[in-house]
C-alpha cells in the first residue's frame, strides 16, 4: 500500500469537493449559500478550482492510493485567512447574499483547515499521513505553529489530536458552533 500525497490541481475538484463537505458540514452551507446538496458540491468544486478561497487548489494537498483520491489537507497560514476569505465574501456578495465568515486561525500560526479521507479509505493511516504532511510543510517553512479546530463534541478526535501531540489553546466558535482551539508546536 502506497500512499502519495501531492498538491491538488483545479481537475481533482469534483473528487475534492464531496471530502472537503464531509468533513466542514454546514460550513460549507454557510460558505456557498446552498442549501441543495448538489448545488453545495458544485460550489465547493469552484472554490477548489479557483485560487482565492481557503479552499483552492493552491491550498490543498491529495493523498493517492491506488491512483484515486483518498484523501485531503487543506493548509494554509493564519495570515492569509483574512484575504481569501474577504473574496469569498465580495463574491457572495456579488451574487445578494451577505455573509460573514469568521477566522479560524490566528496570524501566527499554519492553520489545518480540513483533513478528510474517502469512507473507503479509512483506516489505512491515510489521516495520519495528512496530518505529518501538513508537519512537514510547516517545518520546512521555518515555522513551528500548527493549529486545527474540533468540535467539542467530537470526544474521538479530540482523543487522537492530544495523542499526536496537540494540546487545546482555547474555545472558538465557528458559525455559532463550539470547537476547541488546537494547537501543536512543530520542533
Amino acid at each position: 500500500m502506497e500512499i502519495s500525497i501531492r498538491q491538488a490541481l483545479p481537475s481533482d475538484a469534483k473528487k475534492v469537493a464531496p471530502l472537503i463537505i464531509n468533513a466542514i458540514g454546514e460550513i460549507a452551507n454557510h460558505m456557498t449559500a446552498e442549501k441543495d446538496p448538489a448545488a453545495v458540491r458544485e460550489k465547493v468544486a469552484c472554490m477548489v478550482r479557483g485560487e482565492n478561497t481557503r479552499h483552492s487548489y493552491r491550498y490543498t494537498y491529495v493523498a493517492i492510493l491506488d491512483g484515486n483520491i483518498a484523501g485531503i489537507l487543506v493548509l494554509y497560514h493564519g495570515n492569509q485567512a483574512e484575504d481569501l476569505d474577504r473574496y469569498l465574501i465580495e463574491q457572495l456578495k456579488k451574487q445578494g447574499h451577505e455573509r460573514t465568515i469568521e477566522p479560524e486561525a490566528h496570524t501566527d500560526e499554519w492553520y489545518i483547515d480540513t483533513v478528510s479521507v474517502d469512507p473507503t479509505y479509512q483506516g489505512q493511516g491515510i489521516g495520519s499521513k495528512l496530518l505529518d504532511y501538513a508537519e512537514e510543510l510547516v517545518s520546512s517553512s521555518g515555522n513551528s505553529k500548527l493549529s486545527l479546530n474540533v468540535d467539542v463534541d467530537k470526544e474521538g478526535a479530540i482523543r487522537l489530536y492530544k495523542r499526536l501531540g496537540y494540546s487545546i489553546a482555547e474555545p472558538w466558535t465557528i458559525i455559532g458552533t463550539p470547537f476547541h482551539h488546537m494547537v501543536k508546536i512543530i520542533s
